[in-house]
């Protein structure tokens, strides 16, 4: 594995088990040579844990709700502590209530969309706001979320899909304030992944066969590897200027009809 991340300190949010963008992200970027630590929140925490053991160095696990602006300052503080820099952070955290993804998109109570934006939207803005200072301190600095391509509207996606739109746009907007202090901002798009957040999604199954038609090259639904690897290519100092972007992998589906 070429060691595109060597000496590299990368915090990878949003790890539940192996099956996870997450996990394949932080797998790589120990493969590649980066120091890696891993968040968790509540009781998923746990899995998060069990999960780390199966990287192949174990990983640490700190505890980061990212609605708790406590959690949050705690977090940056132990990596300062750890680290003083950080070279890579990865927002991998996207969640909304049951009423916001699947059936109707009209008629949702307000306050569950606007807890699917907080967690999965703003948090964006937030984390990079929290972690400003720590990037800056890095030579290459590069902040990578998760999103899935937010131009149609998919089946089922409903809220979620507004939420992914929100975020490809703050992605812009952090970019653009994080320019001048060297810190590159970016989004992978990945095609459709069998993944725990992805079960809950009415109308998923059809949309993954739909997917494997029609995607050009290859695309595998149950590995998560290749964008695992995308995220670390943007991670890594090999991707100068480069800032702004929305990075597919999805085999090419995104760019036929």
């Amino acid at each position: 594995m070429p060691q595109l991340l060597a000496g590299r300190r990368v915090l990878v949010t949003g790890v539940l088990n192996e099956d996870s963008i997450a996990f394949a992200v932080a797998k790589n970027a120990q493969l590649m040579g980066a120091d890696v630590i891993l968040t968790g929140a509540g009781r998923a925490k746990r899995l998060t844990e069990l999960t780390a053991k199966r990287l192949p160095e174990q990983a640490p696990v700190l505890e980061m709700d990212v609605t708790n602006d406590e959690q949050i300052e705690a977090t940056v503080a132990d990596v300062d502590a750890r680290w003083g820099r950080l070279d890579g952070l990865v927002h991998a955290i996207a969640f909304g209530p049951s009423t916001t993804i699947g059936g109707e998109f009209v008629g949702v109570p307000f306050e569950d969309v606007s807890k699917a934006i907080h967690i999965s939207t703003w948090s964006f803005a937030r984390l990079g706001e929290a972690f400003r200072d720590l990037l800056r301190a890095s030579d290459a600095a590069s902040y990578v979320g998760l999103t899935f391509d937010a131009s149609i509207a998919w089946p089922g996606y409903n809220w979620m899909g507004v939420c992914k739109a929100g975020l490809e746009s703050a992605n812009r907007y952090v970019a653009r304030d994080f320019g001048p202090d060297g810190i590159r901002v970016n989004l992978v798009s990945a095609g459709p992944l069998r993944t725990v957040a992805a079960k809950s999604v009415g109308g998923f199954d059809a949309l993954q066969q739909h997917f494997v038609a029609r995607a050009p090259m290859h695309w595998d639904l149950k590995d998560p590897d290749p964008t695992g690897k995308v995220v670390c290519s943007l991670l890594s100092p090999m991707m100068p200027c480069v800032t702004g972007e929305i990075v597919h992998c999805d085999s090419g589906f995104h760019a036929v009809a």
